[in-house]
């Protein structure tokens, strides 16, 4: 049986991830320090739960004695970074590593960049270092923010690179220790550079939530949307079961594509206002509140998705229309 580690796998794409990779017939251990993460998006899988403090005890009191189900999610709530969890990588358990976890969003490593810089980036090097000789192919989860204010569209993986946040900044240095631990070290490793998800599981209460999730959050509770700027932002949106295919292609296709960077989104954008414009259709009584622009954010974001398509076999499946209506129906939305 495939034994895979998702890190960061009770946030919103980990989890869907841990689903999929569960409905597929594989192991899954899922580490979570439950930052960004909720243990009941995998109630679903009835998750067994050992804290990384414990993770060796749990080991030799369960495991060592062939005492568990290895279809059963087990979750280890703690940091990825953990010695626990680094010496568990490091013993071979694990055929796949899908590194997930991240402290997310522009706006967060604005504020703070000393600490997501020691989690998405130096916690990441440790992490690819334990993996080295140690699994079958490491899959890196980056970010179409690497690109900053892109002037080419679609945006090609060549495209020049120009960060315009310290999260940025994170992923693409994330994204090139895993090209370096590649030729370096022969680690098998694939980079994915996330454009605009959205989907169930993503919640919206946090100043830093993205669009989507912040607007089915207000809708739900009789809230004002908030639009940044004048709403012409216009955004790559790929729906998160798009995301969790990509993810599985990127581990199981041939060899050749490791130590490369692939985009993963839909291929088409629209503006926050178009967006916007599917709520107001669709709900009565939505009210707007104009905020300012908020730092870091780029204009425009639209994915050459070509060489996914050529080299993973990656085709997105579900366009804004349907996804929204998923994710709607995932928020318990109603049309009035």
């Amino acid at each position: 049986m495939v034994k895979c580690l998702v890190t960061g796998g009770c946030g919103f794409i980990g989890s869907n991830l841990v689903l999929g990779l569960h409905k597929k017939g594989w192991s899954v251990d899922v580490v979570d320090d439950m930052s960004n993460g909720y243990l009941d998006f995998l109630d679903s899988v009835k998750p067994r739960t050992v804290h990384a403090d414990l993770l060796h005890l749990y080991e030799e009191e369960h495991e060592d004695k062939h005492e568990i189900n290895p279809t059963q999610v087990l979750v280890i709530t703690g940091d990825f970074a953990h010695d626990n969890v680094l010496n568990r990588v490091k013993s071979g358990i694990y055929d796949y590593v899908f590194h997930m976890a991240a402290l997310p969003r522009v706006e967060h490593s604005v504020d703070d960049p000393v600490a997501t810089t020691e989690t998405n980036l130096f916690k990441t090097i440790a992490l690819f270092q334990v993996s080295v000789g140690n699994t079958r192919r490491v899959i890196f989860s980056s970010s179409s923010s690497v690109y900053g204010d892109a002037q080419i569209f679609p945006t090609p993986e060549t495209m020049e690179k120009d960060p315009q946040s310290p999260y940025a900044l994170q992923k693409l240095c994330g994204e090139y220790f895993a090209e370096l631990f590649h030729k370096l070290y022969g680690m098998k490793i694939v980079s994915l550079r996330y454009f605009n998800v959205y989907g169930p599981h993503q919640y919206g209460d946090s100043p830093y939530s993205t669009a989507i999730g912040a607007w089915c959050h207000a809708t739900k509770n009789n809230l004002p949307l908030r639009s940044d700027g004048d709403g012409t932002q216009v955004r790559d949106m790929v729906f998160v079961d798009d995301v969790v295919n990509a993810n599985i292609l990127a581990a199981t296709t041939k060899d050749d594509v490791c130590g490369n960077v692939f985009n993963v989104g839909y291929g088409e954008s629209c503006s926050n206002n178009e967006i916007l414009e599917i709520f107001k259709n669709k709900f009565n009584d939505i009210k707007i509140k104009h905020a300012p622009w908020r730092p870091g954010d780029v204009m425009k974001t639209l994915a050459d998705t070509s060489l996914a398509q050529e080299k993973l076999g990656y085709t997105p499946q579900t366009n804004l229309a349907a996804g929204l209506e998923k994710t709607f129906a995932w928020w318990g939305l109603e049309e009035n």
